[in-house]
């Protein structure tokens, strides 16, 4: 909640410093604005007055008292070679003459001695003379004052109410965000079903909670499958443990009639199979979190032959119709998928496997045959679970693990390509591997 406090703190203040600065810049500018329309204007009132007495100079009609033309507060004088007053208003008689433009024109502002008030003057030479005509400011600077008055209780009072605002607006679009939090703060590894609220906005915040509510999927899933893989090789690793000991157990009770010899063979049987099941745990997790290199460029065919040369047995009969073909990836990874899936189709084979291995465009495809009971079409899927069983013709009593064909898909899977069971012409199973083929320029 106080960090939630926080944002909003933070989002309200630069908000509202923010409005304050441009609000501020805008009555300034206001100001401004406003002095130069209204001095423009006196400007333009002032320019007539003074064509006016350069009419009458024309016209040889130019009185010593100017006439103020309908106001007081206006002044005039016509003054000659900038020292001689030839003609002022009634209010600037006697007056010495004002000083003359600094050009041919000039606008300015100043002090007029006879009541010590700002004038705004326009002085215009027209040949020998200077024409002086000005108005009084205080009109201007009453209004601007009364604008930056107005400005001054205005822009706080304005500032406020749309920090208030913005303070309720910033609250009331992160409260989902509060309870998302507070939602996700209460779930634990025991109740990661629970989900956050989604609000209905379709907007950034809606998608963050569908986003998060997607991952707790991913954690809640991830989290079961290791849950039951944990499970799982607890059963395993138990089994042939309860062998042995039960094994040992027996003749230790009964040493008379203990055979020493078939003993050591069994537990060395089951200490084989245990062995062989942490290598494929091992694996399993060194694979979650290790990369392969493409790089690689792998021939298959002395690959496959390795394999089928170290497994061969005198029971089944491994036939093999390898292509001169290549592959990229990982040359071990790929030996462990090759031996996985002909230690599979042995163990299960009555009397004939055979391997194939052909090309096709950018992949590989190669077909692991065998002769035994087969896989129905509904378990095929399942099969590439870890420690999935179909039935007592494929369990670990074969000598399997049931990580086998687990450790063959995860293989796959990482080099980008794709493995699948279909029906054998020789009557069992038939493991499909797709691999990306290499190009022929790297072979």
């Amino acid at each position: 909640m106080t960090a939630f406090r926080g944002i909003r703190l933070r989002i309200t203040a630069f908000a509202t410093l923010t409005v304050a600065v441009v609000l501020l810049c805008a009555g300034l500018l206001l100001v401004v604005v406003q002095q130069r329309i209204m001095t423009d204007n006196l400007d333009e009132i002032l320019q007539t007055q003074s064509e006016n007495i350069e009419e009458q100079i024309s016209q040889a009609s130019l009185p010593q008292v100017l006439d103020q033309q309908g106001s007081e507060d206006t002044i005039a004088q016509v003054v000659y070679a900038d020292t001689t007053v030839l003609a002022s208003t009634a209010n600037m008689v006697g007056q010495r003459a004002l000083a003359p433009p600094g050009g041919d024109v000039q606008r300015r502002t100043e002090v007029i001695p006879i009541d010590e008030s700002r004038y705004r003057l326009l002085s215009r030479r027209v040949g020998d003379v200077v024409i002086h005509t000005g108005t009084l400011i205080d009109d201007i600077e009453e209004a601007s004052d009364a604008l930056r008055a107005g400005l001054a209780y205005a822009i706080p009072a304005v500032t406020m109410l749309l920090g208030l605002l913005i303070w309720w607006l910033v609250g009331r679009t992160l409260r989902p965000v509060e309870t998302i939090r507070a939602q996700v703060a209460e779930i634990s590894g025991s109740n990661l079903d629970r989900r956050v609220p989604v609000p209905a906005t379709s907007d950034e915040i809606a998608r963050l909670a569908s986003t998060m509510n997607e991952m707790l999927e991913r954690v809640q899933s991830s989290v079961e499958r290791q849950q039951r893989f944990v499970a799982d090789a607890s059963h395993e690793l138990r089994s042939p443990l309860t062998r042995v000991r039960t094994e040992l157990e027996v003749d230790l009770d009964h040493p008379a009639t203990a055979d020493a010899a078939a003993t050591h063979r069994s537990v060395l049987e089951e200490v084989g199979h245990l062995q062989q099941l942490v290598d494929d745990l091992l694996h399993l997790a060194r694979a979650d979190v290790a990369s392969v290199e493409f790089d690689n460029v792998v021939e298959l065919a002395p690959l496959i032959e390795h394999e089928v040369a170290r497994l061969a047995q005198d029971r089944v009969r491994v036939s093999t119709s390898l292509g001169d073909l290549s592959v990229l990836g990982d040359a071990t990874q790929l030996a462990r998928l090759v031996r996985n899936l002909l230690d599979n189709a042995i163990r299960h084979a009555t009397s004939e496997v055979a391997v194939a291995c052909v090309g096709m465009g950018d992949v590989v495809r190669l077909t692991i045959d065998d002769d035994g009971p087969g896989i129905p079409q509904h378990e095929r899927v399942r099969m590439f679970e870890r420690f999935a069983r179909m039935d007592e013709a494929r369990t670990t009593g074969a000598g399997g693990t049931g990580l086998g064909l687990a450790i063959a898909h995860d293989i796959v899977d990482r080099h980008g390509g794709t493995i699948g069971i279909e029906t054998s012409p020789l009557g069992g199973a038939r493991l499909v591997v797709h691999l990306l083929a290499a190009p022929l320029d790297r072979t």
